[in-house]
């Protein structure tokens, strides 16, 4: 007997009665099927018989959604690619969802309707979906969206009897004012507050519709302000664009940054670069000096300039930009003067609107210090001292030009002398206020000099004499002024009754006259 094709021979079906056969106690009839033992211990029939019993324990069969749903089984995860696309994917429907929902929020019930459709992602394997495809998240009820307050009808009420609500009710009213918020100004947060079911007060509205209004024309005066304004330390765009034009054209070489700030300038530091022509000489430092273009220093300026008969025809007080222009070519032509007399001062190199390029008094970006910030010896301020009533007088000799500002502030000390700047205020000795800027000049200087320890120094009526030429005797101060002021007046009726300028002394010590 082969002992591998066992196999057992079925039952024959003995004699007896046929309802043995068909008894429900009865033992079924077992047919076995037969097979090899090579059959049994195969790893095919294994798999087989454990699905069999898998499909008998759980009868329902889980259907797959067809479509480009990415698994397991057909994908080989171990591909970055492969998993970055999935999350993509998933990123890109819910980013879809979520236009949706904010596009069927945004337009509610509304005839005109806008549309996202052209910031939806629309993924490569998104392509077999179709587009009236409605995400489940869109027809639930959205809890975060308010709901609108409802409208009045033209007959402005609704409801009957005790039920009735006008459109003058405090609830409905204040829904209404809550949903007008959404109207302010974007920069003006108004929060949630129709989600909140807040109700405002016509009162309370209307502060806060007052109160956005002025934060909107604020914020377009500070931009306005920046745009078109100098600040501390910093251009305005145009100014940036005439400092590039000068770079550009190669008369700068570079600009380093800002060595000085000022109530109506900003200076620069930079070195210079070639001339478009060659008798114009460019030094190799040079200060860029910005004139500041707002008018909260220059508001109480403009008697230095409306009072210059050279700018009085051109004077505006209607246009800040024309004064502050004017300030800068005043003084241009006040350094072009100092300079033909041979007076120490910065070299004009060019001037371009309120932009004035002129020479670096320093070297090597350092500037020079101030008179009331060096140290000198006792001879050196002695020096200083002669050195400077000998510059007033040149100025007010030679040039026809009162500082009307000079002190140890604007006294540059560089390479053993003083150079005098900041001379856009100096006006001419005729001017109606001269003698009094004259007067506070002697003033400034000989207090300066007192302090220092220079026993030379003249006291200012004194000064005033020496530098004017005039010879005003009053015992003090009092009478001094009285007197340059009845000088002064007589000047101004001289200039009402001839219209031009002269000069109301006849001496040897009187300015020249300088018509322009």
């Amino acid at each position: 007997m082969d002992p591998v094709g066992v196999a057992a021979a079925p039952p024959e079906a003995g004699p007896g009665p046929a309802w043995r056969s068909k008894c429900p106690w009865g033992a079924p009839n077992t047919t076995s099927i037969s097979c090899s033992l090579a059959d049994v211990m195969s790893e095919q029939l294994a798999k087989e018989l454990q699905l069999e019993e898998e499909n008998a324990a759980f009868p329902e069969v889980v259907a797959v959604a067809e479509g480009p749903f990415i698994t397991g089984e057909n994908v080989d995860t171990s591909s970055d690619l492969m998993l970055a696309q999935m999350l993509q994917m998933e990123f890109d429907r819910e980013y879809d969802a979520q236009l949706r929902r904010e596009e069927k929020k945004i337009n509610g019930d509304s005839k005109v309707s806008i549309s996202f459709e052209n910031y939806r992602k629309v993924h490569p394997y998104d392509s077999d979906s179709s587009e009236d495809e409605v995400d489940w998240q869109d027809t639930r009820h959205d809890p975060y969206r308010a709901d609108k307050p409802t409208t009045t009808p033209r007959k402005g009420f609704i409801g009957k009897g005790k039920d009735i609500t006008t459109k003058h009710d405090e609830v409905v009213c204040g829904r209404k004012n809550t949903a007008r918020m959404e109207n302010f100004a974007p920069e003006f947060q108004v929060g949630d507050g129709i989600g909140m079911d807040l109700k405002l007060s016509n009162q309370v509205f209307n502060a806060l519709k007052q109160h956005a209004y002025s934060e909107e024309r604020r914020s377009a005066r500070l931009h306005e302000k920046k745009e078109h304004s100098t600040a501390e330390k910093a251009v305005d765009p145009k100014t940036r664009l005439l400092l590039y034009k000068m770079v550009n054209s190669g008369m700068l070489e570079t600009i380093t940054g800002c060595i000085s700030t000022g109530k109506e300038s900003v200076v620069f530091h930079a070195y210079g670069g070639k001339s478009a022509t060659e008798d114009k000489v460019i030094p190799p430092e040079c200060a860029i000096k910005v004139f500041k273009t707002t008018l909260n220093e220059f508001k109480n300026r403009d008697k230095y300039i409306k009072d210059d008969y050279r700018f009085k025809d051109r004077f505006s007080k209607l246009n800040p930009r024309k004064i502050i222009r004017m300030w800068a070519e005043k003084e241009m032509h006040n350094l072009t003067r100092m300079q033909n007399a041979g007076i120490p001062c910065p070299q004009v190199v060019i001037l371009k609107k309120h932009v004035l390029v002129m020479s670096f008094i320093g070297q090597d970006q350092v500037p020079a210090p101030k008179l009331k910030d060096v140290t000198l010896s006792s001879e050196d301020m002695k020096k200083a001292y002669y050195q400077v009533l000998n510059m007033m007088q040149q100025l007010y000799k030679e040039c026809n030009l009162v500082h009307a500002d000079l002190s140890e502030y604007n006294m540059l000390w560089h390479d053993g002398k003083v150079w005098l700047i900041d001379v856009s205020q100096s006006v001419e000795p005729t001017h109606p206020h001269g003698l009094e800027f004259l007067f506070r000049d002697c003033r400034n200087v000989s207090q300066f000099f007192q302090k220092g320890g220079v026993a030379e120094a003249l006291n200012e009526r004194e000064l005033f004499n020496a530098v004017s030429g005039f010879n005003i005797t009053a015992d003090n101060e009092v009478d001094f002024q009285a007197e340059i002021e009845a000088l002064e007046k007589m000047n101004e009726d001289h200039v009402q009754n001839h219209g031009k300028k002269l000069s109301m002394f006849s001496s040897d010590g009187d300015p020249p006259i300088y018509d322009e």
